[in-house]
């Protein structure tokens, strides 16, 4: 924002009242210049008078003396311009330090030099860039500067070439479409009560589209991610934004986004009666069922079942796309962690797939429910796993009894339990660093970041890699229940861990133990002992731009906001 008070400095920019009498003279007015990143007149004024009491007389033979964009190197002429966010000393004087070849001001540099300039400066300075002079506000017209902008910002290349072909400028895809709905790019989660979601919005092609992803049919774990689209926003019509809804199977219809506060937004559709079918209810839950679970009511055998998919389209049908929608970050990844962090798909039984969030914190790896079911809903710790704990497998024979599986958990299991009791015998000192969470805590519960509960003797316990672990033969004891006897033979490491378990509506919730199997670099797989029940998960490998944390903190609390969301 101090770019128009450099200028001035410089001898370029205007005068407030000449800017004044510009904006009354509606013909002297530059129409695509966004109002609300417009410097705000007395605080330019004060900035340019605090810059100007700090420079004070200078010897005109002094190079600091110079202003910005006075330099003797005109390579070096992108300098000042980064120097304008920083307060600078500058001469009163400044045409007393002019050099023989030397340019005075940013005007004196050649058109094609400051297009170079402005092209690598970000979009959203380009308006205040603007205000300072004509001169600036006509190269700022050049397709380059806004071509690069898109390119840069929004990774658009070949899709640039369509915009000509539908005489459609970069400048304008910029201003109208890609900066005012920067802020819904990314990966959000649907407020749809247990349910959850996963939606990703991005820019494609010509669009801005919100892609709803869902997990591939029950039980093909390894299959790739579904997408089906919500709402677009284009610029086809008036050579304006348009939001269109793209529920239903009527083809795209009106709809609306609006930004409720920060990380987060709301879309409706004002056109429901697109959503209808013909055949009223029984043809749309018909039409439903096929797309979510690739099968007819009839293919379903198991009445728990039947009802459980009825509930969820009954529940997620009267939304009719009309939504609240909260930010959700990627894992960012760290050095010492078992396996890279992201999202994975998962089967939980009769529930069908769900993704998980994977993430990695000190000596525990958190599995955290995107989607979710009426028992445990999205947002909840779903796996807890204890990375100081690992279990060594037996051979192949007794891998296949599942008594011998048990007492190799409920062995880690109920040494974390006396050493929970020990801890709280020794005082809350003891246990500081840590937060219990009681009928819902666990083995390595905590926030995300806690500090990690000492070892015996006090020393913290070195995560193991798993990275270059070798294979070892594995195999699901006898009674283990698996969705799918399609899962790896061979795995490298094995934990113990708990997972969260609850009756209808989240009911009596608890933590039972089990066993974590990570086969590979994009599989892993939990043995819920208590249900006698396997879980495989795979890897999501959609690439997911805009995803990423801005800090480690962001991620955190963002982790932690989650569980209150859905609850």
């Amino acid at each position: 924002v101090r770019m128009a008070v450099c200028a001035r400095l410089c001898g370029v920019g205007q005068s407030r009242r000449c800017r004044r009498r510009q904006r009354e003279d509606p013909a002297d007015q530059d129409t695509d210049t966004d109002p609300e990143l417009e410097m705000d007149e007395e605080e330019e004024e004060r900035i340019v008078g605090k810059m100007q009491a700090e420079a004070g007389p200078r010897c005109p033979g002094d190079g600091a003396a110079r202003g910005p964009g006075v330099t003797s190197d005109p390579g070096a002429a992108a300098a000042p311009v980064r120097a304008a966010a920083g307060p600078t000393r500058l001469s009163c004087q400044p045409q007393a330090c002019k050099g023989p070849g030397s340019p005075n001001s940013l005007l004196d540099l050649p058109p094609e030099l400051l297009v170079e300039i402005f092209a690598s400066l970000p979009g959203t300075t380009l308006p205040n860039l603007a205000l300072v002079c004509k001169k600036f506000r006509h190269i700022l017209n050049t397709e380059t500067i806004w071509r690069r902008r898109c390119t840069e910002e929004f990774g658009m290349l070949e899709d640039l070439r369509k915009v000509e072909v539908v005489g459609m400028s970069s400048r304008e895809l910029y201003v109208k479409l890609l900066h005012p709905y920067r802020h819904i790019l990314g990966l959000w989660q649907p407020d749809i009560g247990p349910y959850g979601g996963l939606l990703n919005v991005v820019v494609d092609g010509l669009f801005i589209i919100g892609w709803m992803y869902l997990p591939p049919h029950d039980p093909r774990v390894d299959d790739p991610m579904r997408r089906r689209p919500l709402f677009r926003i284009h610029m086809w019509e008036n050579n304006k934004a348009t939001v269109e809804c793209m529920y239903g199977h009527k083809g795209p219809h009106k709809g609306d986004i609006q930004t409720v506060k920060k990380d987060e937004f709301s879309t409706k559709c004002n056109q429901t009666d697109h959503h209808r079918m013909s055949g009223g209810r029984q043809e749309e839950f018909r039409t439903w069922l096929e797309e979510e679970w690739g099968r007819t009511l009839e293919d379903i055998f198991h009445e728990h079942m039947q009802e459980l998919i009825l509930m969820k389209f009954i529940y997620t049908s009267q939304y009719d796309n009309c939504l609240t929608y909260r930010r959700i970050y990627l894992p960012p990844p760290q050095p010492s962690d078992l396996l890279r962090p992201g999202l994975f798909k998962g089967t939980y039984g009769s529930h069908g797939l769900e993704i998980v969030m994977l993430s990695f914190h000190s000596n525990s790896a958190k599995g955290t429910k995107l989607t979710g079911d009426p028992n445990v809903p999205a947002g909840q710790l779903t796996l807890d796993i204890d990375l100081s704990r690992p279990i060594q497998l037996p051979d192949l024979e007794k891998q296949r009894s599942v008594e011998e599986l048990s007492r190799l958990v409920m062995g880690e299991h109920e040494q974390v339990q006396r050493e929970r009791a020990q801890g709280e015998e020794r005082g809350p000192q003891a246990g500081r660093g840590r937060r219990e969470q009681g009928a819902e805590g666990g083995a390595g519960g905590g926030d995300p970041g806690d500090e990690p509960p000492p070892a015996e003797g006090g020393a913290v316990p070195q995560v193991p890699s798993g990275r270059g672990s070798e294979p070892q033969p594995f195999v699901l004891p006898l009674g283990v229940m698996a969705r799918t006897e399609v899962y790896p033979r061979t795995c490298r490491m094995c934990f113990y861990g708990t997972g969260l378990i609850a009756g209808h509506g989240f009911t009596s919730p608890e933590r039972t133990p089990g066993m974590f199997v990570l086969f590979d670099d994009d599989r892993f797989g939990f043995i819920w002992l208590e249900l006698k029940s396997f879980s495989l998960y795979s890897r999501i490998t959609d690439r997911l731009p805009y995803a990423q944390a801005p800090s480690l903190k962001a991620f955190e609390e963002m982790l932690k906001n989650m569980q209150s969301w859905t609850s």
